[in-house]
């Protein structure tokens, strides 16, 4: 189960619904998740109330564009997975929601099964 936050910088429904898709679809697609595993919270920043800070880090050329993906998941998978993940993020990012690649800042976090529990409170993978 990843668990998936999208913050993007002056992004309405559609853009995030489509960041979300791109998300969900990579997830698919490059480490296995099941369709029905979607687990995710998209946030929209309009530059006042809140806003994204970004700079060119590692030569990487961001602007107002920028969207953040936070996946936290357990761990297991191989860091080819990984980079197939990352890659097919920015590419549906880029077909769904128009997303220049190089605004896709990724992160990653696992945990172990024992760190999840999908509601009632049991850790339902321990």
């Amino acid at each position: 189960m990843p668990f998936v936050r999208i913050d993007a910088l002056h992004a309405d429904a559609a853009r995030l619904d489509a960041l979300g898709r791109a998300v969900h679809e990579a997830l698919m697609e490059t480490i296995g998740i099941p369709a029905d595993d979607r687990f995710q919270v998209l946030t929209g920043h309009d530059g006042v109330r809140g806003t994204l800070r970004y700079d060119d880090y590692l030569g990487q050329a961001h602007d107002e564009g920028i969207v953040y993906v936070a996946i936290t998941m357990r761990a297991g998978r191989t860091p080819e997975q990984k980079q197939a993940l990352y890659r097919r993020i920015a590419e549906l990012a880029h077909h769904y929601a128009g997303t220049e690649p190089r605004n896709v800042v990724v992160t990653l976090t696992e945990n172990a099964s024992i760190d999840w529990s999908f509601g009632g409170g049991v850790a339902q993978y321990a």
